[in-house]
């Protein structure tokens, strides 16, 4: 099944009780990347108005020290910001990250975003949505031209390849990730297409996805987007399909897989945090553990949760206290 993804994003003002922490990671090996090195040297971006921040600043508000405390501790970690035309549409879009751009760049930091418009979004599921296909590329080059730093990481458009099938529309599929790569490509920024996970189907067919959808063009790609699966099992999958795509680069989702899966990918109960971001030895393919879903936030209306990428307290609390903290 899908992993369930972040849908909308409330505007806040910044709020200044949360500190801002970042993780380093270390220089990637080469590989197809036509960026080596491309994450040699970085520190990433904490985005003071993510919504476990806001949290935090409301539980503090009310006297509540323990809530508060936690996720103040969630909001610490840089975590992906997430592009949707449903919060940022075209004509606003271009403002807002270039606004996240200048941010980071202040800070000598680099800010991960998640595009996550693609027509026919999630095959209509939880997380339903996108454009057209006449305006999703416009929506696409609106983005590209925000990273006026030629600063970003970016992971694009969870589930589009893994769904493709399911949604039959692997043709369309594969000609929009490859646009998105070239339009991406002359702004500097780092892109990771998006790759499924260990759980939903053969690493060869999602190998031969990426490689039909050019991703000799990006760094590489992204796993475990948004689910819970166990870092170890990503590691197995992300290897075989790396060795199948010329070496491409990858990343996995640890936010929220450190009790792993339990086969539920919407809300599932005993869940906890996974480890925080981090860089990876030399030795290995992988780039860096990131936190691309905002734990806390819901996977969608299941197992009690609100809309998809709405706040949940009770969620927030589980998965850290679950993780020991």
């Amino acid at each position: 099944m899908a992993a369930a993804i972040v849908a909308l994003f409330i505007p806040i003002v910044a709020m200044g009780v949360i500190l801002s922490v970042v993780a380093n990671l270390a220089s990637p090996t080469s590989g197809a990347s036509t960026a080596s090195g491309a994450l040699q040297g970085k520190t990433f971006y904490v985005d003071p108005e993510a919504k476990a921040a806001v949290a935090a600043a409301a539980a503090a508000s009310k006297g509540n020290s323990v809530d508060a405390a936690t996720f103040g501790r969630i909001a610490d970690q840089p975590t992906a910001i997430w592009l949707t035309p449903e919060k940022h549409p075209t004509a606003e879009i271009t403002a807002y990250v270039s606004a996240i751009e200048t941010a980071a760049t202040a800070a000598n930091q680099t800010p991960v975003f998640t595009v996550y418009g693609v027509p026919n979004r999630d095959c209509g599921n939880h997380s339903a949505g996108g454009l057209s296909a006449t305006e999703y590329p416009l929506w696409v080059k609106a983005i590209a031209a925000g990273i006026t730093h030629q600063n970003a990481v970016i992971i694009l458009e969870p589930d589009a390849l893994a769904l493709a099938t399911q949604c039959n529309n692997v043709s369309e599929r594969v000609k929009e990730i490859s646009s998105d790569l070239d339009i991406f490509a002359p702004v500097g920024a780092t892109v990771y297409i998006d790759a499924g996970h260990s759980q939903w189907g053969p690493a060869a067919d999602m190998a031969e996805l990426l490689n039909k959808a050019g991703v000799t063009k990006a760094r590489g790609f992204a796993t475990n987007v948004s689910n819970y699966n166990d870092t170890a099992a990503e590691q197995t999958y992300a290897e075989t399909i790396s060795s199948l795509t010329e070496g491409a680069h990858f990343v996995i989702d640890t936010s929220r897989n450190g009790r792993g899966s339990n086969g539920e990918w919407c809300n599932p109960s005993g869940r906890a945090l996974g480890a925080a971001p981090s860089k990876q030895g030399v030795a290995t393919n992988q780039d860096a553990n990131l936190w691309i879903k905002p734990p806390g936030e819901s996977d969608g209306t299941c197992n009690g949760g609100p809309t998809a990428g709405e706040w949940w307290d009770q969620s927030a609390r589980e998965l850290a206290s679950n993780a020991g903290w």
